[in-house]
Formats: structure tokens, C-alpha cells, sequence
């Protein structure tokens, strides 16, 4: 493999010390993923130091270790130190971008960037190597991360960014400085740490401020917030301001989706350029964020029609949509596994989702959507409405915030209702029938994936 990072470069952007001459292949900042040949970065937590690990990444044959301080009972290896490991990294992530010559992209939003992050790395990987965040690398330490391991000669790089308090997402698209910037969805989340939706999109929005000049805001017209994010757009001086969604001034506009099988057809107009493709996913709300990734594409100047094409191998991801058919005791199902993560959202896409999936019931499976603060017993009452819209069969709910659902459902509605997830694992299996569809969902504190794993236990 080339090398990465030489250790005379990773001295020089990090103005740290090397204690033998070294070349890595990659980065790690956990010994259990760490391949041959990666630098392992030991960065400190709260609940671990990686300068304890340092031996176990030699061990799995690192090529040099990123420390504050070589650790006294470590046998032979290469020593990059620095003052702070985590600056460090924060180092080689801008040093890295500061070489590159590839058009960046940016994703953040309070549900879908994940998704989109992915339908990026499909899109533009069919125009030129892209390199994209992996799994959801979005906070303090994933972004330097995924920006340090963009090999140098990369057509394309694809970043998501998170936050859960203002100046957070400021911070890292300072080190991203992306030449286009995706918001997707704003949804009430977070909300123990703000008190509106409008200061969510605020705080979103600190990702036009990193956008390079003559780059490009990309808003989310069918949001309640379009209007908001494109002022606050405008205020970070962006050259070109472009919406997606359905509505008819949008830039890049979704036309029809067409539910199938194997997940749906799409058909969008790209700044006035017919597309039509297909996915293995299904849900409005991913065919919006498609057409988003599209205008990103566009952009960027990239060939929108390959790009289009190359999102039919896109499939919904684990916790985030996967679709799994399993035979439990004779009954065939469809099981969406929506367990990763939850906010009022996100969970209102997910239930119109199941509302369009073929299948003799609905069943929806919910637990607790976390860190909604004093507002939270309120929007989990509120999701009746949308049980009610989704035609929800029979729900099952676990978790305090999810009694306020259960005290409002109306009881031919009730599967069962537990204070955990493993509480009303017995209830859904016994109430299964044949040609079930099943919605998981619930944050990923609730440990809704309890759920999912039996179910997957039980198949045949």
C-alpha cells in the first residue's frame, strides 16, 4: 500500500518527534480495528487512555504509535510525540486536507446524514476515488480522523459532521473546509441541550461557515427551517445558495418515488436535467436525501447521470432502514431495523415509511427517543398522530418517555408496553402472523437492536 503518512510529514504537521523513521499506511485509534501498518493515535478519554493500548497496537504490527509520552513497559516500536495527542490528530486532519486536491463535501442534519454521507461515497466513487467519513465518524475526534486517513491522491472526500451543543460543527468545518455543504433534515433533537428547533438550525448551520470561496450551501426546501438556514447561509458570505426537496423552485426536485420490491424508483430533475434511478431503499425521506446528494454532485461538477446510476447499489444501512426477511415459527416477515437512533424526525419518516411497505399489518416497535429535555413526554404522545397515519396495526413501546404514547394509544393499538426493550421481546414474537412488516426504531440508548437480535435469533 502507499504510504500515508512518512514520518517526516507527520513530524511537520504535528511538530512532533519521532523516535525512528516510520511509514503508515493508515490510522487507528482502536487496537481491535487497527490493520498492519496504521499509525495508532492514543488519544485519552473519559473512561480509557490509549497510551494503555500502545503495546496491543504494536502487537497488531502498527507502524508507530501518536503519544504524549512513550510508555515506560513497551517494547520495541516507532514513537511519534507530541504535546496532545488529540491536537495531534486534529494536526494531520488539517495537514492532510491542506495537501489534497479533492473536491470535499460536507453532510450534517438532525437525521440522514449518515445515509447521505453513504449515498455520497456511492455517487461520487463512480466518477473518481472518494473517500468518505466511515460508520458515523462525525464528533471532535472522528472528523480529524477520517480527514488524517484521506489518501492524497483522492478525487472526491465526503465528511459527515455532528454536534450536540453550538460551536461544535464551527470547530471541525474549519479543519473540513468543504467546497459544498449538505444540511439534511432539522429535527427536534438535542433538546437537552437547546431550547428550540430554531437554535438547532442555527447551530447546523455553522457548517457554511467553513465553505470555501465560490463553494455551495445546499438547504432542505420542504424544512420549516429553509428560510432560516439560507439567511444564516447568506451571513457566512457563500458564493451559491441551492435547495432540494419537492418543491417546484428547488433546484434539484424530486417528481415521483415509485415503492417496488426491492425498494423504489426515483425520478428528479437536477437544475433542470431529468434523472431517473433506482435504490434498495425505500422512504420518501431517503429519496429526498438522494436527490441531495445528486445536487451535490452537480456542485461539484461531477456527471450527475453516472452518479445517479451507481445509487441502485445503494441499500439502506444497518439501524438505519435495513430491511431483513426472517421466518419466525412458520411466519414469514419484513423487519426494518430503524434501531440506531431516533428524534421526533426521523421517527415520522420512519412510521411514513412503514406506511408504504406492503405487508397484511404494521407493526411498530418504539422505544424512548432521548435527550428531547422537558419537551420530551410531549413529542412521544405526539406520535400517534403519525402511528395513526402509518396505519400501525398493533405497537409495542418500552422506555419512560414512551408511557406518554402508550397512556394515549387506544387499545386496539396495544401489543404490549415494558420499562426496557428486553421487556417486550416475548409480546412481539408471540403476536407475530404471516406477512408482518416490523418497525424497530428508538435511540440508540433504548438498545432497541435487543429487539432486532431476536428476532434475527429466532428466524429459520
Amino acid at each position: 500500500m502507499n504510504s500515508l503518512w512518512p514520518s517526516a510529514e507527520a513530524e511537520a504537521a504535528t511538530l512532533g518527534n519521532a523516535s525512528r523513521p516510520f511509514e503508515a499506511t493508515g490510522l487507528s485509534i482502536d487496537t481491535r480495528t487497527l490493520n498492519p501498518g496504521d499509525l495508532f493515535v492514543a488519544l485519552k478519554g473519559d473512561a480509557r487512555d490509549g497510551h494503555d493500548f500502545v503495546q496491543a497496537a504494536f502487537e497488531a504490527k502498527a507502524a508507530a504509535a501518536l503519544v504524549q509520552r512513550a510508555p515506560s513497559d513497551v517494547g520495541q516500536g516507532a514513537f511519534l510525540t507530541v504535546a496532545n495527542t488529540l491536537r495531534g490528530l486534529e494536526d494531520l486532519g488539517r495537514a492532510a486536507r491542506a495537501r489534497s486536491r479533492a473536491q470535499i463535501a460536507a453532510v450534517t442534519g438532525s437525521a440522514g446524514k449518515t445515509t447521505t454521507k453513504e449515498m455520497l461515497r456511492l455517487a461520487l466513487g463512480a466518477l473518481g476515488r472518494t473517500h468518505a467519513s466511515a460508520a458515523s465518524y462525525n464528533n471532535h475526534w472522528g472528523v480529524p480522523l477520517s480527514l488524517a486517513s484521506m489518501p492524497q491522491d483522492c478525487a472526491y472526500g465526503v465528511f459527515e459532521i455532528g454536534m450536540n451543543h453550538f460551536g461544535e460543527i464551527r470547530a471541525l468545518v474549519g479543519l473540513v473546509k468543504p467546497h459544498v455543504a449538505l444540511v439534511t433534515t432539522i429535527a427536534p433533537a438535542h433538546l437537552e441541550f437547546f431550547e428550540t428547533c430554531d437554535a438547532i438550525a442555527d447551530a447546523k448551520s455553522e457548517i457554511f461557515e467553513g465553505i470555501v470561496p465560490g463553494g455551495a450551501a445546499l438547504i432542505p426546501s420542504d424544512s420549516p427551517y429553509a428560510e432560516r438556514l439560507r439567511k444564516r447561509a447568506q451571513q457566512s458570505r457563500v458564493g451559491r445558495i441551492l435547495r432540494f426537496g419537492s418543491e417546484s423552485r428547488c433546484d434539484a426536485r424530486l417528481e415521483s418515488v415509485e415503492d417496488t420490491s426491492e425498494g423504489m424508483k426515483v425520478s428528479a430533475a437536477i437544475l433542470g436535467r431529468p434523472v431517473a434511478f433506482h435504490m434498495g431503499a425505500s422512504g420518501r425521506h431517503n429519496a429526498i436525501n438522494a436527490v441531495g446528494a445528486l445536487l451535490v454532485v452537480t456542485a461539484l461538477g461531477g456527471d450527475v447521470l453516472n452518479a445517479a446510476a451507481a445509487l441502485s447499489g445503494f441499500s439502506a444501512l444497518k439501524g438505519r432502514g435495513a430491511m431483513t426477511t426472517l421466518v419466525i415459527e412458520g411466519a414469514t416477515i419484513r423487519l426494518a431495523d430503524e434501531s440506531y437512533n431516533a428524534n421526533p424526525g426521523s421517527m415520522g419518516a420512519a412510521l411514513q415509511g412503514l406506511a408504504g411497505r406492503h405487508g397484511k399489518r404494521h407493526l411498530a416497535v418504539l422505544g424512548d427517543m432521548l435527550e428531547l429535555g422537558p419537551e420530551g413526554p410531549a413529542l412521544h404522545a405526539g406520535l400517534l398522530d403519525d402511528l395513526t397515519a402509518a396505519h400501525a396495526d398493533l405497537v409495542f413501546l418500552c422506555g419512560p418517555q414512551m408511557k406518554s404514547l402508550w397512556e394515549k394509544l387506544p387499545s386496539p393499538m396495544r401489543g404490549a408496553y415494558g420499562a426496557q426493550s428486553q421487556d417486550i421481546v416475548e409480546a412481539v414474537l408471540a403476536a407475530l402472523r404471516d406477512g408482518d412488516v416490523v418497525l424497530v426504531k428508538g435511540s440508540l440508548g433504548s438498545k432497541m437492536a435487543v429487539v432486532v437480535d431476536a428476532l434475527k435469533a429466532r428466524s429459520a
